[in-house]
């Protein structure tokens, strides 16, 4: 053990001048190395021997089924010859001693031990003599001979049998006594392996202890200026930087977190100017419901509802204009339930059917399975605001709108399409080129609506939403965009 000792201190000049990662790395390869060596030798000593004992145990199953075959099927098949149940030529005799032929090939490629491959070929030869004795009393029984001179070979042949069947066994025996030995030789592998393992644990607990001594002595100093930066990095001190410790690893550790408290200070500044961004589109969406336009048509229609008389109406439209405000304002939070989001445009085109009954019609329909999942407010109704004033209004006859929702493979899909005036390529691709860009559109104010929706979708959901349109002149506009789906309140 002292002499192990003698051998780390002796490498502590030369890692000196290494870097941390290739200290590191030179302790783990002499590790590796070490423990690499029990481990080899296990394994391949645990190979060798599955590989001889499995050969053993194959050759003792193989055998003791040759002998089988060898005292029972060769006699009998060779006895009802005899006893003309059948003809020779009928028999299966010659088909028995291939099979025993090719049993006795396949034990011989698995016997490795000189003495048991020896009596295979014995039982070999005997084999050969048995299909002797088989071709002469085919010979005799086709010459008619007599029934005592068939009888004797008959003999002979069930004393060839007796006599491999007894070599079978005696290689049985053989091979089972090399499994003993085979046993033997793995008790003593697992003493060796145990010796040596011990040895090693004892050779890698030494260098284990050398290692973190080194390492702890290279690192501990700038790792602790480090943990006292980021601990005031956690208080809210963004303004803290460390000196580099000249250590090669944690210099480039240090300088990366110094760059850290920078633009985490940079990344405050900004999710405060997106907070803001947000508020703003919030506000500006909230501003585009309460148009004083939009209060003095819908004001106007009750009144003159009322002053006809149709009180039914007046209810009506008094309930969805109260419905569509609450929702608009949602009691200052972001996010509703899809069914209130649907809601919204419900209450909405109730008012708009009423005062534009003769060129709208509209369908709403969602999956109720998504009803209760959350999305950012007021999305739908300023593309169904949109849809009706710069799509259906600009037709002749009367316009159909649709407003649906669906879930497609754990995403919200929702769509507002019309039948309306539509677009050209041209003004398509404008519109299109205008709604992503990072500016308000200042040339089409018609725009606004979409605008604000597809801000408020990058702002919310990032790259998991996206909104898609499609539109053909004279036949009609559909807006498309997906959601993820949140189940529960954000």
């Amino acid at each position: 053990m002292s002499r192990m000792v003698r051998i780390v201190e002796g490498m502590l000049p030369f890692l000196k001048s290494y870097s941390i990662k290739n200290k590191i790395r030179t302790f783990n390869i002499i590790i590796i190395g070490v423990m690499f060596v029990p481990v080899v030798f296990s394994i391949s000593s645990s190979v060798l021997q599955t590989m001889r004992y499995d050969r053993i145990i194959t050759n003792v199953e193989m055998a003791n089924q040759l002998n089988q075959i060898v005292k029972s099927e060769v006699a009998d098949e060779i006895w009802d010859i005899f006893a003309g149940n059948k003809k020779f030529s009928e028999g299966m005799q010659y088909e028995i001693i291939d099979d025993i032929n090719k049993r006795l090939d396949e034990i011989m490629v698995q016997t490795s031990s000189v003495k048991n491959r020896r009596m295979l070929e014995v039982a070999g030869r005997a084999v050969r003599t048995m299909t002797d004795y088989t071709d002469r009393l085919g010979a005799q029984m086709r010459r008619n001979e007599s029934v005592l001179e068939n009888e004797k070979i008959l003999e002979e042949i069930r004393g060839v049998t007796a006599l491999i069947s007894d070599i079978l066994q005696d290689f049985i025996v053989l091979e089972i006594e090399s499994t003993a030995k085979t046993n033997e030789n793995i008790k003593k592998s697992t003493w060796l392996l145990a010796a040596v393992q011990g040895v090693i644990f004892l050779m890698v607990l030494l260098f284990t202890v050398f290692a973190q001594r080194s390492v702890s002595l290279s690192i501990n100093m700038p790792i602790a200026r480090l943990e006292k930066m980021s601990r005031r990095i956690a208080e809210g001190d963004l303004d803290v930087s460390v000196d580099l410790p000249g250590v090669r690893e944690l210099d480039s550790l240090t300088e990366h977190l110094n760059t850290m408290a920078v633009r985490i200070r940079e990344l405050i500044e900004k999710n405060i100017q997106e907070q803001k961004s947000h508020r703003i589109l919030e506000m500006k969406a909230l501003q585009a419901q309460i148009t004083p336009h939009f209060l003095y048509n819908t004001l106007d229609t009750i009144v003159w509802l009322a002053e006809a008389r149709e009180n039914e109406k007046v209810i009506s439209v008094t309930r969805a204009f109260s419905s569509f405000f609450r929702t608009s304002l949602s009691r200052g939070m972001d996010w509703i339930s899809v069914a209130e989001e649907f809601n919204h445009v419900e209450s909405y085109l109730t008012i708009q059917k009423i005062r534009y009954r003769d060129i709208l019609d509209y369908s709403i329909e969602y999956d109720g399975a998504m009803g209760k999942n959350r999305m950012v407010k007021l999305l739908l109704q300023p593309l169904v605001e949109n849809a009706l004033y710069h799509g259906i209004k600009n037709k002749r006859g009367k316009g159909v709108l649709q407003v649906r929702g669906w879930l497609d493979e754990g995403t919200m899909c929702f769509s507002v399409e019309d039948n309306g005036i539509g677009m050209t390529d041209e003004r398509l691709q404008d519109i299109l080129g205008q709604i992503h860009q990072t500016s308000e559109p200042e040339s089409h104010k018609d725009i606004y609506g979409i605008f604000n929706v597809n801000k408020r979708l990058e702002l919310y959901y990032s790259s998991a939403a996206r909104l898609e349109i499609e539109s053909r002149f004279r036949e009609g506009t559909r807006v498309f965009f997906s959601l993820p789906v949140v189940n529960s309140y954000v």
